[in-house]
């Protein structure tokens, strides 16, 4: 998986991550939804590990263009945790509240306590990214903001939290089969923003300001990772096979039971 990391320090281009590559798997499509259902199964136990532990703390971040498949990716990857353990966060346009403290403020109180999972669907990096595109601030103001990330996720991970960020790459074609497909069908009609129809046009401007961003924010202790996702079942695979070798990396183990001798049940 370290094909699709963003190395810390390193120059980026995502004209050269291929929105429909493939390269870490040669089976099927059928092939890669039995290795799924089976990492389904291996994320189940070690998220209940994770609880029961109750000492490590877990952070995804998913980014995404619209229709990237950030909530499909939610669905997927996340079919066979415990609620009790997993929150998702979603964050939307700034409430007035919001808005009168710092740009993090809403961010940190969404952060991950011991023994959870805490998946946010969008996040503090719409701070560098929608609010550049639109120069809802100006350039010294928004460009500070990469270290004050970088800052935000050190303490985080100082205190605890594994740092795990997803860029869920398409490209502009497949953007536009998606926003199509909800458009044909009335299902999910519900879906379709007209908005996003303008944001599309500024796909250039977008690409570019992702590309500061991961560049800038991918740590050893926060790192990025620039996912294929024209194809959905790879985008799952992919995704699952690194948290569960992060998961499994922490070498966690279930906390010790109390002296059970002797104890009876009627």
């Amino acid at each position: 998986m370290k094909s699709y990391l963003v190395q810390p320090d390193k120059k980026l281009d995502l004209s050269k991550h291929d929105p429909d590559g493939r390269s870490q798997f040669d089976g099927s499509k059928d092939d890669a939804q039995q290795e799924l259902e089976t990492l389904n199964s291996r994320l189940s136990e070690l998220q209940e590990l994770l609880y029961a532990e109750s000492k490590h703390r877990i952070l995804i971040v998913l980014q995404a263009m619209d229709t990237g498949g950030k909530d499909g990716t939610i669905r997927r990857v996340f079919s066979g945790v415990n609620p009790q353990g997993v929150r998702v966060a979603s964050f939307k346009v700034p409430t007035p509240e919001e808005l009168a403290h710092d740009y993090l403020w809403r961010i940190h109180k969404q952060a991950p306590g011991n023994g959870e999972i805490v998946i946010f669907n969008r996040s503090h990096y719409e701070d560098v990214l929608v609010v550049r595109v639109h120069n809802l601030v100006p350039p010294e103001v928004w460009a500070k903001r990469y270290q004050h990330i970088n800052d935000f996720e050190r303490l985080l991970t100082d205190t605890g939290t594994t740092i795990l960020k997803f860029f869920l790459n398409i490209d502009l074609d497949e953007q536009k089969k998606r926003l199509q497909s909800r458009l044909d069908n009335p299902d999910k009609h519900w879906k379709f923003n007209i908005g996003d129809l303008a944001e599309r046009k500024r796909w250039p401007d977008y690409m570019q300001a992702y590309q500061d961003a991961l560049e800038k924010t991918s740590t050893d202790y926060a790192p990025w990772y620039v996912i294929p996702a024209n194809r959905k079942w790879y985008r799952d695979l992919v995704i699952s096979r690194i948290i569960v070798e992060s998961l499994e990396g922490l070498n966690m183990k279930y906390p010790p039971s109390e002296n059970l001798d002797g104890v009876v049940i009627d």
